[in-house]
């Protein structure tokens, strides 16, 4: 006979319980105390301050995962409570009512999305020596995916891994880290066979952030922060144990692990940047509101209330055991959309104010401005999120694709 699963627990007495034991480790929020980072979309901290700020959040994540609220959908083999994604978001609306410290991407994309992917397609000693010290956030982790010369093309990576004695020899560059100055390890996208087409050709590893041949640089962005790195490889040297899925199976794992990224980002459960509530209080305060500033607010408003319907669709799907699903990137390209028109219209109706501080609070939308272009790039570019809308959601006829069943180093040749 068949083990039945372990019954689930009552949702009533589950939240009890858990509001029981936020109420015995931390303070309620009050009205006006939100758990964000200001009106920023992305991090403008020195190198100790972002320290300070990730070891804040590790403590909070390590109490939370010993209390048993760490990987509530992951399956109870890989460290998790294998319950369904309700309680996840039973479990987020219940940290809203605290204070407790945010998020930041490295921890977001540790726990998230790179823990995950490791528990679904890692070998067995990958899962024994990391897992669990990914899940605690005992370990850090980010992405290797994006390249220079790749642009939105994932798929077109040239970060090269060959095959030795020992292992893994790995050489190429990496751009657009979240965190991996902070991180331990990368879950890294290679190719290890060029004479496929481009999506056969890749294969996965999980490579630390300290071995020899690893170098991590900054970027400034424009809003201030160095919350994005690039990568050099230079004949790093890796065991086969830290391979992700079997070799040439890394757009499995890749497409697995931005499928996490899309839901999250198009969750609507932490917010980035001011809000539209921020926009409409600052617009009262410097009271400049007339008609077609109303319009402007009115507009953005309705598209905050349509993102949050889109999030509960997505929400919903979850809710009915359903995979991360591609209307997920609907979620992400509202999000993304309304960043910027809230940046748009407070340089529009704040006008100096946003440019110069003039001692308002007002400055501080700066941050927003120039950080919102950035979030149409992260976790999937406005453009591919279109196409996959267009093309697995609507149904639409695919882009015309003169690359297919073409090996990827014929296309890099040019022949």
């Amino acid at each position: 006979m068949s083990e039945q699963a372990p019954a689930l627990p009552d949702t009533a007495a589950w939240c009890a319980a858990a509001r029981q034991w936020f109420d015995s480790h931390f303070e309620r929020r009050v009205a006006g105390d939100e758990n964000d980072h200001g009106r920023a979309v992305f991090h403008d901290l020195d190198e100790s301050a972002e320290r300070a700020m990730l070891d804040a959040i590790r403590a909070y994540r390590r109490k939370r995962h010993d209390a048993g609220y760490g990987a509530l959908t992951l399956p109870r083999e890989h460290g998790g409570a294998g319950l369904p994604a309700l309680y996840a978001l039973l479990f987020a609306s219940l940290e809203n009512d605290y204070r407790i410290p945010g998020s930041s991407e490295l921890v977001s994309v540790t726990t998230g999305l790179v823990a995950p992917s490791v528990a679904l397609f890692g070998s067995d000693e990958v899962r024994r020596v990391v897992l669990a010290k990914l899940l605690r956030t005992d370990l850090l982790a980010c992405q290797l995916f994006s390249e220079p010369a790749a642009g939105s093309d994932l798929a077109a990576v040239a970060c090269r891994a060959e095959r030795t004695e020992v292992g893994w020899t790995l050489r190429g560059q990496k751009i657009w880290t979240s965190g991996a100055r902070f991180a331990d390890y990368g879950l890294l996208l290679a190719r290890t066979d060029p004479d496929v087409p481009k999506h056969a050709g890749i294969t996965a590893f999980l490579v630390p952030i300290d071995a020899p041949g690893m170098t991590v640089r900054p970027i400034r962005q424009m809003s201030g922060g160095c919350s994005f790195n690039e990568v050099f490889l230079d004949d790093v040297v890796v065991t086969d144990a830290m391979r992700v899925g079997a070799v040439g199976g890394g757009w499995k794992v890749a497409t697995t692990t931005l499928a996490f990224e899309r839901q999250a980002s198009g969750s609507g459960m932490r917010r980035k940047g001011g809000s539209v509530t921020d926009l409409i209080a600052s617009v009262h305060q410097a009271g400049v509101v007339d008609d077609r500033v109303s319009d402007q607010l009115v507009d953005v408003y309705v598209r905050s209330v349509l993102r949050q319907a889109t999030t509960e669709r997505v929400q919903r799907a979850a809710l009915s055991g359903e995979p991360p699903s591609p209307a997920a990137s609907l979620g992400k390209l509202i999000s993304s959309d309304l960043l910027v028109r809230i940046g748009e219209v407070a340089m529009d109706v704040l006008g100096e104010r946003v440019s110069v501080d003039l001692g308002d609070g007002q400055f501080s939308w700066t941050s927003h401005v120039l950080g919102a272009p950035g979030y149409r790039l992260a976790g999937g570019t406005d453009q591919i999120q279109r196409n996959v809308i267009a093309e697995r959601v609507l149904g639409l006829p695919t882009e015309a694709r003169v690359d297919k069943d073409v090996p990827f180093s014929a296309l890099r040749s040019g022949r």
